[in-house]
């Protein structure tokens, strides 16, 4: 199958100089009459005295076929956007190679492509005419677009009016019904509800699958990007770090992310609760060698003085960050933590039921369920769960979230 999108050692550089839109006149004037006898600053092309050099994207070389849902995740910073903005023709690249077939939409920023003085309706149309679609073929699809974008009352109102919210409805419905060959989505949908965000993934899929359309979508949701893409890039300071199946990639990009543990240490905050030492104990070094091998967590709570009602609890979360068993303790059950000093909780499970795989843990201090919580403390210590010579292990399924009754507290 051909590749709709081709990448070949892109790169793109940016200048990061002295902000000049304060001078004045005679200055810039001076700036720019100079500017063919300015020294570089390495005798190199592209550094200037004036000037330090960025590359937000360096020697990049990916391709996609068609039908493929590709997903683009890294850190802040990494280059996702500009790729997307290189890739739209938003911008060009500075070095490389970019081969692209078909027609593209891109969704990357809040009313991109809307002239804010034009209705809903006519943006519809403009959107349209800019991807190569007739009158026709626009009509044919405008009461499913404004249907699926929810802005019936606001269709004749113009844009600039609308909330984002209202924007990235009808923008995202324009995109994905014109019939791109190529669908282009930035993380610009998180400013959309919990609701249209899950109508837009399953719109995505349906324009994948059936319509056999290509898909490139960059999110921070880990959990979005793994129902969708079966095949992802991770980005790093403007590298190609990795790229393959999704479940890999995301697992480097996770453990990418803090230094692995058994131990957690910290320093008491003086003024409230807080989490000073956290600790898993298994079988052997920091991994779980079988199902029967007990799993054991200790937790040292620091507490200025005796509270009554407090309540501590902690998630196991799998490879992907999500919460596969979460464990409460309760003031009610146990006055644990109603005098001042350091105490030791420490809960074990009986025999590890946990899928083979990696994993890590979050743990919550606060008041009663539902009360504002005193400390979250994430990434706390990891363990393995590793069985040799068999590929799984009888457990919950990634996707639940399980409350275990046979866990043994102790203070």
């Amino acid at each position: 199958m051909d590749s709709l999108i081709k990448v070949e050692h892109l790169s793109k550089r940016y200048f990061i100089g002295k902000d000049r839109s304060g001078e004045g006149l005679r200055h810039k004037l001076d700036f720019w009459v100079k500017a063919p006898f300015r020294k570089q600053s390495n005798g190199k092309a592209g550094k200037f005295a004036e000037g330090e050099e960025f590359w937000a994207l360096n020697d990049i070389s990916f391709d996609v076929k068609q039908g493929e849902v590709i997903g683009v995740i890294g850190r802040n910073g990494a280059g996702k956007s500009t790729l997307l903005k290189v890739l739209s023709r938003i911008t060009e690249p500075t070095k490389g190679r970019i081969t692209i077939t078909g027609r593209v939409a891109s969704l990357l920023e809040v009313g991109t492509g809307f002239h804010p003085e034009l209705t809903g309706r006519e943006n519809i149309f403009l959107n349209g005419a800019i991807l190569g679609m007739s009158r026709r073929e626009i009509k044919a699809k405008f009461d499913e677009i404004v249907a699926f974008a929810e802005i019936d009352r606001f269709i004749d109102t113009p844009v600039k009016r609308y909330s984002s919210g209202m924007y990235v409805r009808l923008a995202f419905a324009v995109a994905a019904h014109l019939e791109p060959e190529i669908l282009i989505v930035d993380e610009v949908l998180a400013v959309g509800d919990a609701e249209f965000q899950k109508k837009c993934l399953g719109k995505m899929r349906e324009v994948s699958g059936k319509g056999g359309r290509t898909v490139l979508f960059v999110s921070h949701n880990m959990n979005a990007i793994a129902t969708l893409t079966a095949r992802c890039i991770l980005l790093e300071h403007g590298l190609l770090r990795s790229s393959g199946k999704t479940e890999d990639v995301i697992r480097d990009y996770l453990e990418s992310g803090h230094q692995k543990q058994t131990v957690y240490r910290a320093d008491p905050v003086l003024e409230r609760p807080s989490i000073t030492r956290a600790e898993v104990i298994t079988s052997a070094d920091n991994a779980i060698q079988h199902h029967a091998a007990p799993l054991i967590f200790e937790f040292d709570i620091h507490m200025p003085e005796g509270q009554h009602g407090k309540t501590f609890s902690f998630q196991i979360l799998d490879s992907m960050e999500r919460p596969v068993v979460h464990l409460w303790q309760y003031d009610q059950e146990r006055p644990m933590l109603r005098t001042s000093g350091t105490h030791t909780l420490q809960c074990e499970i009986p025999c590890c039921r946990l899928n083979v795989g990696k994993y890590t843990v979050r743990a919550f201090l606060g008041g009663a369920p539902g009360q504002p919580v005193d400390e979250i403390a994430e990434n706390l210590c990891d363990f393995e769960v590793v069985i040799h010579g068999r590929p799984t292990l009888f457990g919950w399924r990634p996707e639940t979230c399980a409350y275990l009754e046979d866990a043994v507290w102790k203070v």
